[in-house]
């Protein structure tokens, strides 16, 4: 099915002759005349993309991506402005709004349908499944292609080594900063007043980690502590909102993972409270094995209580039950290590 293209724009001249070059490459376009007729038009046709002059009568380009904006249905679709203003103050006016593109007249057909496939392929990455979970966090900022792509954010934050246990940041801290593992793991934790620790979660290299309370401007809830010598960039956390605020797409799948981290300890505790000490055990050795993808054989490296604390149960406890998975062929033991065998534990799983 050809994709969709929403062009509004109330000179003649100017909206047929983009809807012919963008028809003869094999685009289905729909036209409206202006602000109101393309809002109209943009519900009953649902675009792939929209295309919209700034100067219109009745409704200007700035209102039309305005009340777009306000529908979590249209919110996602890529928005490219066209207009004959060629001042940087108006297309900053536009981008902070959350368009994603600027066409200034007079333009040509390459340049057009060049910006027209470059946002719809960054969109469709944009709309792909992202995992609730600290790498659907990185897949999606890495994708988004927003004007300040994650690459260049970190690469203007301060990236510092790690030791092994040392703490990154305390529970109760301001956060004013969004963590990325440039090397190494990290666990984030919480300590019980009798001084047992709790691991919330554990992250890979390659992830962000301890952005929910930056987000909201609250301080940290738990305590991120390195479980190996790590390389962390700490990224201020105005940048990470200007990805966001540059890409309303990206904000909008943001929400989505965020919601399904929600989801994701709702399912967590319903396994505390009515799943089975071997379920647990199972459940957090596959989790604990998905993180060490490269200990497969070797197995992993996590300590009997480290992984007790990540369960959230006794270490003697994880003891006799990795004793029964292993009289009953569900893991293996290398020394030390702990080998899942996965697909044979997933039999437990709540």
């Amino acid at each position: 099915m050809n994709q969709k293209i929403l062009l509004i724009e109330d000179d003649t001249d100017v909206r047929e002759n983009v809807a012919e070059i963008l028809g003869l490459s094999e685009y289905e376009v729909y036209t409206a005349k202006n602000g109101k007729e393309g809002l109209k038009m943009a519900t009953e046709v649902h675009p792939d993309l929209i295309i919209c002059d700034v100067m219109m009568p009745e409704m200007d380009g700035y209102s039309v991506l305005y009340n777009l904006a306000k529908n979590p249905e249209q919110a996602h679709i890529p928005f490219i402005f066209l207009t004959a203003k060629t001042e940087r103050e108006d297309q900053r006016k536009g981008m902070r709004m959350g368009a994603d593109d600027y066409l200034t007249k007079p333009f040509d057909a390459t340049e057009l349908l060049l910006t027209v496939e470059t946002r719809l392929k960054k969109n469709a990455m944009i709309k792909g499944k992202y995992a609730s979970n600290p790498k659907g966090m990185t897949d999606l900022a890495k994708n988004s292609g927003a004007p300040a792509a994650v690459e260049e954010i970190l690469a203007k934050s301060k990236t510092a080594p790690y030791k092994k246990r040392e703490v990154i940041y305390r529970e109760g801290a301001l956060a004013t900063h969004i963590y990325y593992v440039a090397k190494g793991k990290v666990k984030t934790i919480k300590l019980h007043e009798d001084g047992k620790e709790l691991i919330v979660a554990i992250f890979n290299s390659g992830d962000f980690f301890g952005y929910v309370a930056p987000m909201t401007e609250t301080e940290f809830c738990h305590s991120a502590v390195c479980l190996e010598d790590s390389e962390i960039t700490s990224i201020p956390v105005e940048q990470f909102r200007l990805l966001l605020r540059t890409n309303s797409a990206v904000t909008t799948k943001l929400i989505g993972i965020l919601a399904g981290d929600v989801r994701e300890k709702e399912i967590e505790m319903l396994e505390i409270a009515y799943g089975t000490v071997r379920s647990r055990v199972a459940d957090g050795l596959i989790k604990i094995a998905e993180k060490y993808p490269d200990h497969g054989s070797t197995g992993i490296p996590p300590t009997r209580e480290e992984i007790a604390q990540f369960i959230g149960i006794a270490t003697e406890t994880l003891i006799r039950t990795i004793s029964d998975f292993k009289e009953e062929g569900y893991v293996k033991t290398n020394g030390k290590f702990i080998v899942p065998v996965s697909e044979k534990l997933k039999v437990f799983k709540f």
